[in-house]
């Protein structure tokens, strides 16, 4: 039997968020979610903060240290905006770069210390295909590829004090995010569409869990 731990997921009432708080929380384990607007429905323990703001996400942070053992975390909150290039609002494009890069980080550094003293923690930045070029998405694809240095760069600074640090960086599921911004797109260029299952990420929990 697994142990119990307690997991933290941003964007959790929502597409993946909701749908790994949903799993984990029926294998055991404690979910702890942050998102913008309450959810009655919600498998765990949700906190409500505006996390494009710095202070704000400052604040929810410390009621989470202060009653909560963190043992793992899901930096999957993030927001597209799609602009082409030579119409990129530049405040449009330093709000993407925060949302997905800034919270994963600010988030991550407040955790991290008491998985160090543990000797045992796990995170997974949520990413995305649009690292590899997207039409449209200078700023989102930037954003994502940035997370995935992190990413990389946390792998190599935590393994020593047994942490991991894992990215996924998936294609086309149908959350919120994606059917708003992607959708009719991706189904009228795309002749092999597929929308992704829960058994695609599977290798997410095991990320977690291991």
């Amino acid at each position: 039997m697994r142990p119990y731990r307690t997991y933290l997921i941003t964007g959790a009432t929502k597409g993946i968020g909701r749908a790994l708080s949903d799993k984990l929380s029926e294998q055991g384990h404690q979910v702890v979610g942050i998102a913008r607007n309450v959810d009655a429905s919600f498998p765990g323990v949700l906190y409500t903060a505006d996390l494009s703001s710095a202070d704000e996400t400052n604040l929810i942070l410390l009621k989470i240290v202060e009653n909560h053992e963190i043992h793992g975390i899901v930096n999957n909150v993030g927001v597209a905006l799609p602009q082409q290039l030579g119409g990129i609002d530049i405040r449009t494009f330093l709000n993407v770069m925060d949302i997905n890069v800034r919270v994963a980080v600010q988030i991550t550094q407040a955790l991290i210390g008491n998985m160090k003293s543990r000797g045992w923690g796990r995170i997974v930045n949520v990413c995305s295909r649009a690292i590899y070029g997207a039409i449209d998405r200078t700023a989102y694809s930037a954003a994502k590829s940035a997370l995935v240095g992190c990413t990389r760069t946390w792998a190599l600074e935590l393994a020593q004090f047994g942490i991991t640090s894992n990215a996924i960086a998936p294609g086309p599921i149908e959350t919120e995010l994606f059917i708003k911004h992607d959708l009719l797109e991706v189904k009228q260029n795309n002749v092999f569409y597929r929308q992704s299952q829960w058994a695609d990420w599977v290798l997410l929990l095991k990320w977690l869990q291991q």
